[in-house]
């Protein structure tokens, strides 16, 4: 079943002009197009870009953070408390009222159960440095590639004239720059992927979780469907928004 609904998905028809077709793409004079295959590669570049943060978190976000006086919030922690834990974790984080029940299981007055239950929701929101440490790491990759994005395509005409893009469509060769442009930009969205239930946990989390496999299956589709002209101008206009939504509200407001 799974066979024939490929077959039906990439019947050359849809996808190509009467006349074109798939063989139409393979590599030959050294002419190398898109293939389907090549986003494997951007599984180890995920996990490189997961190491590399790592390492830039430790050895240049914190030293940042220091010099720019972001520190982090000293808590109070909430006494261990084997009833409270488990109200806790498996029923309610913030009990508007606590019930006689648990004031009677724990000894604690109502005052001193809903002090507990404070300091223990301190105790999981994240810290300002590690706030600091994701938004920097988010802010500096954007950057990057918005310059390298740049670079590769400053000299390209549809850069300048957006007609040139569809010129020779859908029989478009693959320049080493795209391809590279590509495969670090849906990495880099895989390691995203990969340590969002790690990164600080925001009220958007299941949207965040959406926007991530959304961005990569749009880049892995107009990679295979040869949008490349297409694709790498629209992730150029992105990059240059997002590093400056990264620096907005996090890295500006830590310095004030």
């Amino acid at each position: 079943m799974l066979s024939e609904l490929s077959e039906w998905f990439w019947q050359e028809r849809r996808w190509f002009p009467e006349g074109l077709g798939w063989a139409d793409l393979e590599d030959r004079d050294g002419r190398v197009y898109a293939k389907a295959r090549d986003l494997w590669v951007a599984l180890p570049i995920a996990l490189i870009f997961l190491i590399i943060r790592q390492i830039f978190e430790r050895m240049v976000a914190t030293p940042l953070a220091s010099l720019l006086g972001v520190k982090d919030t000293v808590r109070l922690k909430a006494p261990h408390n084997t009833t409270l834990e488990s109200y806790y974790c498996k029923i309610n984080k913030n009990p508007t009222q606590p019930s006689t029940n648990l004031c009677q299981k724990t000894g604690y007055s109502e005052r001193q159960v809903q002090r507990w239950f404070r300091r223990r929701r301190n105790q999981d929101r994240p810290s300002l440095l590690k706030k600091f440490r994701e938004a920097s790491w988010r802010f500096t990759f954007y950057l990057l590639a918005f310059i390298a994005g740049l670079a590769a395509l400053i000299d390209k005409p549809w850069l300048y004239d957006l007609k040139e893009m569809w010129q020779g469509f859908p029989v478009l060769t693959l320049l080493p720059s795209q391809y590279w442009y590509y495969m670090i930009e849906l990495g880099f969205y895989g390691s995203l992927l990969f340590s969002v239930a790690s990164d600080v946990k925001r009220k958007d989390f299941k949207e965040q979780i959406v926007h991530h496999v959304a961005t990569i299956l749009l880049i892995s589709f107009s990679w295979c469907v040869n949008y490349i002209r297409c694709g790498t101008l629209i992730m150029l206009v992105h990059d240059s928004s997002d590093y400056l939504l990264e620096v907005n509200p996090h890295l500006i407001l830590y310095t004030d």
